[in-house]
């Protein structure tokens, strides 16, 4: 079973959460998570309404599983709804913590934060998944921030992603896409590609899975995906010969 998070809901979520927390531990009950990847882009922009991840960053003084599975229960939620699987992907590293940043308290107990505009875009461009939203959301902050007339500069995000990452290098996809869109901001164009070219690239993975189910592994999803695409002639996302 899976889910639409909206915003909307997600605090419902985290108001029962909180007070379940609360109820179980008392004095113990002190807590505060991170939400990461898309649950992070949905609280803070409006170009995306759902977000099918609830990932997060959990610390707390007490266990935070027994609170979880009660707002499982009471909303009818998959098992995982609110999960740290993230930390098993190479974008995840605990300096994270660090530059998070407040969005709401519940119940006086749970702290709830999120990434911060650049740290995000650097997160997003260390994974580069094709399949995902990884890319889109990329242009996505970028543009909502231009709007705003709060423009993001690339030797922000640059620096974002050495400050997280340190040598560690983004996958090229992520770069080029980066290049692309600083070099034309023509946030309107890329964003269109990017997602219809995510998009094709969720249909075909979805194709081999069907056809091929044993077969895919978190290291060799992304090069399947290119080898479909380049036998299809689909061009990468963010690279289109039109500029």
């Amino acid at each position: 079973m899976s889910i639409e998070f909206s915003k909307e809901n997600l605090d419902a979520y985290f108001a029962e959460l909180g007070k379940q927390f609360r109820k179980l531990y008392r004095k113990a009950a002190n807590a505060e998570i991170i939400l990461i990847g898309g649950a992070s882009v949905l609280i803070n922009y409006g170009f995306r309404s759902m977000t099918t991840d609830a990932d997060a960053i959990i610390y707390a003084e007490a266990s935070m599983k027994e609170a979880v599975n009660f707002v499982r229960d009471k909303f009818n939620l998959p098992n995982g709804w609110l999960n740290e699987d993230f930390k098993n992907t190479k974008s995840y590293t605990e300096k994270l913590r660090g530059v998070a940043v407040y969005y709401k308290t519940f119940s006086n107990v749970l702290q709830v934060r999120t990434v911060a505009a650049e740290y995000l875009i650097a997160m997003k461009a260390m994974s580069g998944r094709r399949y995902k939203f990884d890319l889109s959301d990329i242009v996505g902050i970028l543009w909502e921030h231009a709007k705003r007339g709060e423009p993001i500069n690339r030797n922000s995000v640059d620096k974002a992603i050495y400050e997280l990452y340190g040598q560690k290098i983004i996958p090229d996809i992520s770069k080029q896409l980066l290049d692309d869109i600083f070099k034309s901001k023509d946030y309107e164009r890329i964003y269109a590609e990017v997602r219809g070219q995510e998009k094709q690239a969720k249909e075909v993975l979805l194709e081999f899975i069907e056809d091929y189910p044993n077969v895919l592994n978190g290291d060799n999803t992304d090069d399947i995906i290119v080898e479909i695409l380049r036998k299809k002639e689909i061009a990468e996302p963010g690279l289109s010969d039109e500029r």
